[in-house]
């Protein structure tokens, strides 16, 4: 008679531990993936939308104007020297300031 009160006991407790688990997971997915996702969106709705003439801030902290896009990778012309012109990956860029038509 004892063992079928510790089974029906067993019973709800694990109802109640898939439910702690199904929490945690969610509470993990809405603080730490969602965000991630929504960023990486972001960012390359931002690279999509590169166009030559836009000035740009590069991960490493250098402030330049794209001068030519290929499909992987941007030419970025820096400083008012025109010789110093370094090619880069997309992912390298930070921010985007899109230039003003005037």
């Amino acid at each position: 008679m004892f063992s079928l009160a510790a089974q029906n006991t067993a019973g709800p407790s694990g109802l109640i531990l898939i439910l702690v688990y199904v929490a945690i997971f969610a509470g993990f997915y809405f603080i730490f993936m969602r965000p991630q996702k929504k960023e990486q969106k972001r960012v390359q709705a931002m690279i999509s939308a590169l166009e030559v003439g836009d000035t740009v801030l590069t991960t490493s902290g250098f402030y330049g104007v794209i001068i030519d896009i290929t499909d992987e990778d941007v030419i970025v012309e820096f400083g008012s020297n025109k010789n110093c012109r370094i090619p880069m990956q997309k992912g390298a860029i930070a921010q985007v300031e899109k230039a003003s038509a005037e």
